[in-house]
């Protein structure tokens, strides 16, 4: 899936916002249409057990339990011997449609090949990784079966899909006995440490207040917000203009449009053209073609001045590959530095596929989902999933691919940084976390 073909997969994106694979892999498609498969170290189908080995290593280095520098390194074609303890079994219930597909695809594949890596280098402790995804497609009904057959299958913890609505029947099934970690959503309502309900990102409230926070750290004391109602395009500006105008900045307006279908605000641009004076920034949680359609028009009025802030939805909807992006601020969930371990996880999947996974950050938040699964395993020395649940929200120093992490004290949203990067001479640069 190119970037380019996101814009049209999130078409059915403003509709929730309303209300947010490895061909190593083979596959079985049941009568519902869903697809499940399970990796091992080599890329064939294994059966997943219902009881997994367990142990309570960490290492030095390691990740998650996982010397995560030997799996980077580890060679496909020329693997250790292969673990033969109990498989850990991780269930991955991912909607590959058109408005989950963005996160859940490479998400999904980053996943599948990270697993592939550490059952490569020997497994964890001896033991292999099985992945078996199955894709929910959209459907509340197919999410709530996928979700029961991964169950039976012996999944030890679940990977749940983006935003609430396909999200929440995943939770209705495991009853609050199976962690549950939601990879991509930002959704403050799905966190709940009670029912084994994990985010894996920051929230919405978090990664708008840190856009606040640094404009006016930056010394903005007027701004402008776009807003729509809904959780995601209506709540991150809501946010921010409570943050914003607390520490004594003023939004001098707030103008409303479509998600995803407006690309000519000439009545906005016009009533923000006798309102500003070019000192302003701009902050909205809009898409990534939307915002740089909004800053020719507002640059075509002469305010070449004013300064542009989004949320994730910049990174998710391909914004680094659109035109005038220069000077853009915006929120993300972590920072491919050059060598870093997402920037490895994407050359070893490109390496070994011949594809590119297309959007680091998310590789990245779902590989942690899968080592934090992991961490919980070996923390407790045990396979039954709620007590694994139970030592993951006991986590307190998790060093993942997208930074560190803290669950304990918290309602189910991690304690991590919001990386704030600006695009500078067409590279995206980590500005602060």
């Amino acid at each position: 899936m190119k970037l380019r073909n996101l814009l049209a997969l999130l078409a059915a994106l403003a509709l929730i916002a309303a209300a947010c694979g490895d061909d190593d892999a083979d596959e079985a498609t049941d009568e519902g249409g869903t697809t499940t498969e399970a990796t091992d170290q080599d890329g064939t189908t294994t059966e997943a057990a219902d009881e997994g080995g367990t142990t309570t290593e960490t290492g030095g280095e390691s990740v998650g339990g996982v010397d995560i520098d030997a799996a980077l390194a580890a060679d496909l074609t020329n693997c250790e011997e292969a673990p033969s303890g109990d498989p850990i079994v991780v269930g991955m219930a991912m909607d590959f449609g058109e408005v989950s597909g963005f996160a859940d695809v490479p998400g999904s594949d980053a996943t599948k090949h990270l697993a592939d890596l550490i059952n490569c280098a020997g497994g964890v402790n001896g033991q292999p990784i099985d992945v078996m995804v199955s894709d929910i497609q959209g459907d509340p009904e197919v999410t709530s079966r996928v979700a029961q057959e991964l169950l039976d299958s012996g999944a030890h913890f679940l990977i749940g899909p983006p935003f609430a609505d396909i999200g929440e029947p995943v939770l209705q099934v495991t009853e609050g006995q199976v962690p549950v970690f939601f990879a991509a959503s930002t959704e403050p309502n799905l966190p709940d440490l009670d029912i084994n309900s994990f985010l894996v990102t920051f929230d919405d409230t978090a990664q708008a207040t840190a856009a606040a926070e640094y404009a006016l750290a930056q010394g903005f004391t007027r701004a402008i917000t776009f807003s729509s109602p809904g959780p995601y395009f209506g709540y991150n500006p809501e946010v921010f203009t409570e943050v914003f105008t607390e520490g004594g900045g003023e939004v001098i307006t707030d103008q409303n449009y479509v998600p995803i279908d407006d690309t000519d605000f000439s009545a906005q641009v016009n009533e923000i053209a006798g309102l500003a004076d070019g000192s302003e920034v701009v902050y909205s949680a809009m898409l990534a073609f939307q915002l740089t359609a909004l800053r020719g028009q507002l640059e075509g009025q002469g305010l070449d001045g004013l300064t542009y802030m989004s949320t994730d939805a910049f990174e998710a909807t391909g914004g680094l590959f659109e035109d005038n992006i220069d000077g853009i601020i915006h929120t993300t969930h972590a920072f491919a530095e050059p060598g870093g371990r997402i920037e490895q996880l994407l050359q070893s999947y490109e390496a070994t596929t011949g594809e590119v996974l297309e959007s680091g950050t998310f590789a990245g938040l779902y590989a942690d989902s899968m080592l934090l699964g992991i961490q919980g395993i070996l923390n407790c020395g045990c396979t039954e999933p709620a007590d694994i649940g139970a030592a993951v929200a006991a986590l307190t120093e998790f060093e993942g691919f997208t930074g560190p992490m803290s669950y304990a004290g918290t309602t189910g949203v991690p304690d991590k940084p919001v990386s704030i990067h600006q695009v500078v001479d067409g590279a995206d640069t980590l500005v602060t976390s």
